[in-house]
């Protein structure tokens, strides 16, 4: 069992220098806080794994395959294994808590 705390995450996060940091990893699930800057691009590639988005601030877009979607605090969003998909259009730098099932894999 473990408990985290997202504002103790965001300075690992930082201190990592990455957009992503990845906090927990079981068998079943991986989870992580993924951060886009206004102004960087969300360089995704599709997942092996399915894959759950909640908004915890910020603002942008989230184009899963052909459909475009706003997105914004309290937003929960799913992606099917596979899909293509990445945010963009950034208007406030975008933190998001982001849930693989099963554990995310390289590649």
């Amino acid at each position: 069992m473990a408990i985290f705390r997202i504002e103790e995450l965001e300075p690992e996060r930082k201190q990592a220098r990455g957009s992503y940091l990845e906090f927990l990893r079981a068998r079943s699930m991986s989870a992580g806080l993924y951060v886009i800057p206004v102004g960087e691009g969300d360089r995704q590639t599709p997942h092996r794994e399915d894959e759950v988005y909640f908004v915890l601030s910020g603002r942008g877009q989230l184009q899963i395959g052909d459909d475009d979607h706003s997105v914004e605090p309290g937003v929960f969003a799913f992606v099917e294994a596979g899909a293509e998909h990445h945010f963009h259009s950034i208007a406030e730098e975008l933190s998001l808590l982001v849930l693989f099932a099963p554990a995310q894999t390289n590649g």
